[in-house]
């Protein structure tokens, strides 16, 4: 049995959906079952479905034994940017699906990914499968983390929720900012009439925190850094978008027709910062912006 403990950051939030959040591969309706089990506790005592969080409560919770997953592992080019027992930071393709879904069966980072690390897998999520901590959109490239054994994955996805856990991306947006620097604080939410997109709003979301800054201006565009406070669904993207800067070539919170030959948003994730596992050391990672992002860059005009 693989008992994990998980410490409520919020209060009355549903256990089920805190549960579903806090550990990576469970979904609401498997949170559900584990509660019905009685394998959710606190202070001993087991848990009921529609129980509501307190800010600072910890939970036991039970998981049962991690099965081999069904996932075909697949020989796939990676360009791997750090590894050691613990975990593995990838530099993922624009067009990589990270996760298997209907309509990207295989050719994932995860089937990769089971390929490249074998046998040595996170069992968190009743799977053994890669512990991937956070993620990114298909189309956008650059630095993720996977963790290869569980108490990596739960160290690991500590640091993502209390933001020790450091990501920086950059980005090209319409238009040109005036200032160099600046915040968007803004709660983002599913978008309330199309269920696949997000939305800046106060009904059912959460706190969401961006910092940018520039880093060069073109006649129409200007060229961005961005590291995230928080790490909310499609953040950079509904952000940039909500203070009327959206991204280059994202054809959902953007422009609706393709621009500059893009097939998605002009997004990669440069930087990453943590502390080891393992060893408490910090560890610092960056690749380079990919020959696509560069190319885009020459397109959009003398740099100012």
């Amino acid at each position: 049995m693989n008992e994990i403990l998980i410490q409520s950051q919020e209060s009355a939030e549903r256990i089920d959906a805190l549960l579903a959040r806090s550990v990576e591969g469970l979904t609401r309706s498997a949170a559900q079952r584990l509660l019905e089990q009685g394998r959710v506790t606190k202070d001993g005592l087991p848990i009921k479905k529609n129980y509501k969080t307190a800010l600072g409560e910890t939970y036991r919770v039970s998981l049962p034994e991690p099965e081999n997953s069904e996932l075909a592992p697949q020989d796939l080019k990676l360009d791997v940017i750090y590894e050691d027992d613990d975990l593995i930071v990838v530099n993922k393709p624009r067009g990589m699906v990270v996760h298997p879904a209907p309509g990207h069966p295989d050719g994932t980072l995860v089937n990769a990914l089971l390929y490249h690390c074998g046998d040595s897998l996170s069992g968190v999520g009743g799977e053994r499968r890669p512990g991937i901590v956070h993620r990114i959109d298909k189309d956008t490239s650059g630095l993720i983390i996977a963790a290869k054994n569980d108490f990596a994955h739960l160290a690991l996805s500590a640091q993502l929720s209390d933001h020790s856990l450091a990501r920086t991306y950059e980005a090209v947006v319409h238009g040109r900012f005036k200032e160099d620097s600046g915040t968007v604080d803004a709660p983002i939410g599913r978008h309330p009439t199309d269920r696949k997109r997000m939305a800046v709003t106060q009904k059912n979301s959460r706190n969401a925190v961006t910092h940018w800054q520039v880093l060069s201006r073109y006649p129409a565009h200007t060229h961005i850094q961005c590291n995230l406070e928080t790490g909310r669904t499609h953040q950079i993207r509904v952000h940039m978008a909500h203070i009327g800067h959206p991204l280059l070539g994202d054809l959902v919170y953007g422009h609706k027709k393709p621009e500059k030959g893009l097939e998605g948003q002009c997004l990669h994730a440069r930087k990453l910062r943590f502390l080891h596992p393992r060893t408490g050391a910090p560890v610092e990672l960056e690749c380079p912006l990919p020959d696509w992002f560069l190319e885009i860059l020459t397109k959009l005009g003398p740099e100012e």
